[in-house]
């Protein structure tokens, strides 16, 4: 059974244990106490009653045997349990002892005295004894009384104990049982239904049962069904992200592939052909390393932790801006006022901004106006990018920070990965920013890029 309880350690196993130990010792220690009180109210209650009889002798004087005899007529001792002996020292005295029945039988065996209970002596063949003595005018007068019944009462208190605690001990591992069913049947189920869940490795967005009770259970399932949701969600993302990159790759490696093929069978023959070939496999080749080069950019974006400090966004912004008047081929307006700090990573803000202008030019007509603002509330800083473009629909906007979105009547007539966006999402979030973006009254985008202010 001791090996049983080590070797499991399920709810059922522990709490037994510690129950069985608590509720022992609890019943061990209230009836040694209870056996103390009780045997020390029984010792009291006897000493009171040796002191009366006592008393009761130191008032008569016994002076013969007439006196002796008329004590014991009067007297209501109970013999069979009390033993009186009566020493008279007067030299007129005729008889020196008298004894009470059974009191020269008694004290043929010498009593022997109990260490620190004073009073209480035992003898073999009697059991125990209380001894109390007295003296008056010469007579001295010694009592012993049989605390047989006392004993027989603790025992018995004793025994009463013992029942209980065995009553106990057969009981409580059914009841402990019951107990950790109802606490623990809700937590069995839940691993039953992960373990069926991961050994499916995630085929179909499945949920683990939430139990009515207990409350923290409940809790826990609801967590971890929040857990499978997002888990089930980045799966499918992931799932999306290489098929979406499988397909963006294989477009120019295909186009390359072909154009090699063709130089090799009629590049001989066709001389002029391997010009135009291979214009194409460097525009392919290009277009597949800036694809490889954003997909890493967007790898690192997810591992990354940003050191965030308080810079001047205002001259940033005005490097970047004056920067991109010079490439872009839409005219380019910089609204930013002097002095404005914000609080990230410079870098990455910038990075930010220099897709986000890129990505306006590449969707606005070439006699357009990109505009960089810079304005501050109370609140909030916001940078944004507004363009007059061909504009977004309410229905793009939910997917256009998504990884290889790119709308269908920009899809084959403006160059593109699709990353440019999801890639400034990414960013924007490692540096707790809001990416948001909203119509540029009449026709157009405006791209915000919000930072709370923090006090």
């Amino acid at each position: 059974m001791k090996s049983f309880f080590k070797k499991n350690q399920n709810s059922d196993a522990i709490m037994l244990r510690s129950f069985l130990l608590l509720i022992t010792t609890i019943i061990v220690v209230f009836s040694v106490i209870l056996v103390i009180a009780i045997g020390h109210q029984l010792l009291e209650t006897s000493r009171t009653t040796a002191d009366n009889i006592v008393t009761s002798l130191e008032k008569t004087v016994i002076d013969g045997n007439h006196d002796w005899k008329q004590w014991r007529f009067n007297s209501t001792l109970d013999t069979s349990t009390s033993y009186v002996q009566i020493h008279n020292t007067r030299t007129t005295a005729k008889t020196k002892h008298y004894y009470s029945p059974g009191t020269q039988k008694l004290l043929t065996v010498q009593p022997r005295r109990i260490p620190l209970i004073h009073d209480l002596y035992y003898q073999k063949n009697t059991g125990f004894l209380l001894f109390k003595t007295g003296h008056a005018k010469g007579i001295d007068y010694n009592l012993w009384i049989k605390l047989q019944s006392q004993i027989k009462i603790l025992v018995r208190i004793m025994l009463v104990t013992f029942i209980i605690l065995l009553l106990t001990l057969i009981t409580l591992p059914l009841y402990i049982h019951v107990i950790t069913q109802r606490l623990t049947g809700s937590l069995t189920k839940l691993t039953h239904a992960s373990q069926k869940i991961s050994a499916e490795n995630f085929k179909g967005a499945k949920k683990l049962p939430v139990p009515a009770s207990p409350t923290e259970v409940k809790q826990l399932a609801q967590s971890f069904n929040h857990l499978l949701d997002n888990l089930y969600y980045q799966n499918n993302k992931e799932k999306i992200f290489v098929a979406n990159a499988a397909h963006e790759l294989r477009t120019p490696i295909a186009t390359i592939q072909s154009h090699a093929q063709l130089i090799k069978r009629h590049g001989q023959q066709h001389p002029e052909i391997i010009n135009d070939s291979l214009t194409y496999i460097y525009q392919e080749s290009t277009q597949m390393a800036d694809l490889i080069e954003k997909l890493l950019t967007l790898s690192r974006a997810d591992q990354m932790r940003l050191p965030l400090k308080n810079y001047n966004l205002s001259q940033s912004l005005q490097s970047i801006g004056s920067k991109f008047q010079k490439i872009l081929p839409q005219k380019m307006e910089l609204v930013l006022p002097p002095g404005i700090t914000a609080v990230a990573d410079q870098q990455t803000v910038e990075q930010i901004v220099a897709n986000l202008l890129t990505n306006a030019s590449k969707y606005s007509p070439a006699n357009s106006v990109v505009t960089l603002i810079l304005k501050q509330s109370p609140q909030q800083t916001t940078i944004q990018i507004c363009d007059q473009g061909m504009g977004i629909s309410f229905e793009e906007k939910k997917h256009i920070f998504e990884r290889f979105y790119r709308s269908n009547n920009v899809r084959g007539s403006v160059a593109g990965t699709g990353l440019g966006l999801a890639i400034a999402a990414q960013l924007a979030a490692l540096n707790q920013l809001k990416l948001t973006v909203s119509n540029n009254v009449p026709h157009g985008s405006i791209f915000s890029l919000i930072f709370e202010n923090r006090n």
